[in-house]
């Protein structure tokens, strides 16, 4: 059945829900409609239109710190790109290495930590890039883009009553 577009009391889009979460939010009184399918759903006592876009009536905040330290976030961060050979691979081929090592102090956190491919992380080993005669392509910082704030919607087609409450940094693939 459809699916429903959650926004924020602020109208920033933040997941897509089912269409039960969607009415049992509906009447608890937590959310608004802001637009509707075609189609109703019918109960013994009444029938509402099935929703297409809800909004939040209370606001729901961010945590202060929205980026996700994840294997899929570093790899992210690096573009699939081996950071001591540039060169770019499936995530199954990649890996992340400490660039100072664990045993050597190196902390496992966003400014220690790169995309590597299996070859390179071989090389280097236990060593500092350095010490391996390696360098690195960028040197590891903490991302700038906001992954909880995307949203993938990966539909065939987006339903056209969604259209006017995504923004540029959703991506839409088909």
């Amino acid at each position: 059945m459809e699916q429903v577009l959650l926004l924020n009391i602020t109208y920033e889009p933040l997941r897509v829900i089912n269409w039960k979460k969607a009415i049992t939010l509906l009447m608890l009184r937590k959310v608004e409609v802001l637009e509707e399918y075609g189609r109703e759903i019918h109960s013994v006592s009444f029938a509402i239109k099935l929703p297409s876009v809800i909004r939040l009536l209370n606001l729901v905040k961010r945590p202060k710190d929205p980026i996700k330290f994840s294997r899929q976030n570093i790899y992210s961060r690096d573009k699939y790109r081996c950071q001591y050979c540039g060169k770019q691979f499936p995530s199954e081929e990649l890996t992340y290495d400490h660039v100072k090592p664990k045993y050597r102090g190196g902390k496992t956190r966003w400014t220690n930590i790169v995309t590597c491919c299996i070859g390179c992380n071989r090389k280097k080993g236990g060593h500092t890039p350095r010490e391996a005669g390696m360098k690195l392509v960028r040197k590891p910082t903490r991302p700038t883009w906001l992954p909880a704030l995307k949203i993938t919607i990966g539909f065939k087609q987006v339903p056209q009553s969604w259209r006017d409450y995504l923004y540029w940094n959703v991506e839409l693939i088909e």
